[in-house]
């Protein structure tokens, strides 16, 4: 996953309106909803939000850092991408195709812009994952059913994956496994980023840094913040069975965080 990404994620909840912000120490993301061209017109679609995208852009990225490439085939059906990504393809309203197929276009529509403070100087970096999104036609020449048969990823994301090595990596088996829970995902890409980061000296986070962090969808209120410290403990319990070299304590008023291997060994 690119760094920012695990510092500040996509929303977790649908979005009402067309951009969606959060921030997290240094670092903001702003994610704008964008239109597609169907064939004969462009359509509008929401921001990618919850478990899905999270599960696409772990693939996208992982392929081109492991191929080297911004060209990533989408097999030659809905069913042959569904299973590229570890997901048993089932039709209907609520099923896996239909979903997917809405967050992958929202994903390829939508603008993205990081907000990073670097030294003194506040930068802004346009960060769009996706370049081009080329669609299969479906029988009458449209191309209506919007299901990619080639993604190519943008230049800028690309450099930062590859050249520039911001992609941390993860085991994907161990983020397929927590993807009934997009908080989780969360608290995952976040300790595979920081934990091989820390030296002799715990990094203490208090509730309050959580809440900025992860806690953006939940009421300040106080049933809200208890609602949160509840649903991060059980959220990180899950990632803890899943990454057990991960070295954290509960303490009072938030959670240390130990150095501690990554998931997996960084490529040299």
């Amino acid at each position: 996953m690119h760094t920012v990404l695990c510092q500040v994620g996509l929303p977790r909840r649908a979005v009402d309106g067309t951009s969606f912000e959060r921030r997290s120490g240094g670092a903001a993301l702003l994610v704008e909803a964008g239109k597609l061209w169907d064939g004969e017109k462009f359509v509008q679609q929401p921001i990618p939000y919850g478990t899905k995208p999270r599960l696409i852009l772990a693939y996208l990225n992982t392929y081109a850092v492991r191929h080297r490439t911004q060209e990533i085939e989408a097999g030659k059906s809905a069913s042959a991408f569904l299973k590229m990504l570890g997901i048993q393809p089932n039709g209907g309203k609520r099923g896996s195709y239909t979903e997917f197929k809405k967050q992958m276009t929202a994903l390829a529509a939508c603008k993205v812009t990081l907000g990073l403070n670097v030294g003194n100087s506040p930068t802004t970096r346009y960060a769009n994952p996706i370049n081009e999104f080329q669609a299969w036609a479906s029988n009458d020449g449209c191309q209506n059913n919007l299901w990619p048969k080639k993604i190519i990823l943008s230049p800028e994301y690309f450099d930062a994956l590859v050249t520039d090595r911001h992609a941390v990596p993860m085991d994907i088996r161990a983020f397929h496994a927590l993807s009934g829970s997009a908080l989780a995902m969360d608290i995952y890409v976040m300790l595979a980023e920081r934990l091989h980061r820390i030296g002799s000296r715990p990094v203490r986070l208090n509730w309050a840094n959580l809440r900025e962090q992860f806690g953006q969808e939940y009421a300040t209120d106080t049933n809200g913040k208890k609602n949160f410290k509840t649903k991060f403990l059980k959220a990180l319990v899950s990632v803890q069975a899943v990454y057990p070299k991960a070295k954290i304590s509960q303490v009072r008023g938030g959670i240390q965080l130990f150095s501690s291997p990554p998931p997996i060994p960084k490529l040299v």
